[in-house]
């Protein structure tokens, strides 16, 4: 067999991936399904397909199928494979942050990163073509607080509406700071009702989140009526607050203190 019969071999073969509505595949399955194929011969019709922009490698040994409406971008959005890659790595995830907080609605807050919540180890950023997906990592995958969205190519999982706003404090740092959590907070709430206060969020996330989501909600964003939801969640629980600055970043000794959440006041919140 020829070289050019080698690539229009694994070019078609990844064709039919894409006619049944595959968009990703991995080196393990090509040696799979086409065992004839010598690694040699694999690697440099992958290579031609990537020079063509046909394929793009987005992790080692796995590839995107790039069809024509992406073809200027050279990449797909990451909605479209991030569960097919997980799956590949065997990991637990969710889609969270400002990209989690973008499905529920938080419009204008469109990121220009995407991020994925996993699990251990630590997975390094993934940056190709101008998109950059960040990995936090977590001790666990909450799966009763997470939510699944159809896209185009099947299912991601993505975090609800809750677990979005504990989340956007908790890692405030990750998505720039708590006033644009702060932000983002006041386009979810109406997303978020008093039935989300469960026991799951108080076995999965840190009281700490809580008290801040509750001093914003209440003294930030003028919904007394959910803090106040909230406020009886976390008594329910048995849980007692402890003092704690708003910001942790900056200095709290000194600063008035909000005698409700224990929230040291010691940053003033602007919201877009």
């Amino acid at each position: 067999m020829s070289k050019s019969e080698l690539h229009i071999t694994l070019r078609n073969w990844i064709e039919k991936l894409q006619a049944h509505g595959r968009n990703s595949f991995s080196l393990k399955e090509i040696h799979r399904e086409l065992p004839d194929l010598s690694d040699v011969a694999v690697m440099r019709s992958l290579n031609r397909l990537s020079a063509k922009g046909k394929i793009l490698s987005i992790l080692r040994g796995y590839y995107l199928i790039i069809p024509p409406q992406y073809s200027s971008k050279g990449v797909l959005p990451p909605v479209l494979f991030i569960d097919a890659l997980m799956k590949h790595l065997g990991r637990k995830y969710y889609v969270g942050l400002l990209s989690a907080a973008a499905f529920h609605g938080a419009s204008h807050q469109q990121p220009q990163e995407f991020f994925v919540f996993t699990g251990f180890p630590v997975m390094i950023a993934t940056i190709r073509n101008g998109l950059t997906i960040n990995y936090i990592s977590k001790s666990n995958i909450p799966e009763e607080l997470l939510q699944e969205r159809k896209t185009e190519s099947g299912y991601v999982k993505i975090s609800s509406p809750i677990l979005t706003a504990l989340d956007l404090i908790q890692f405030q740092s990750r998505i720039g700071g708590l006033n644009r959590a702060a932000s983002v907070i006041n386009e979810l709430m109406e997303s978020i009702k008093p039935s989300d206060f469960t026991n799951n969020i108080f076995i999965e996330l840190p009281v700490t989140a809580m008290q801040r989501l509750g001093y914003l909600l209440e003294r930030v964003l003028n919904n007394k009526g959910l803090a106040d939801e909230l406020f009886e969640a976390v008594m329910r629980s048995g849980y007692h607050f402890q003092r704690i600055p708003l910001n942790t970043k900056k200095v709290s000794s000194g600063c008035v203190q909000d005698d409700r959440w224990k929230i040291l006041i010691n940053s003033e919140i602007e919201v877009d």
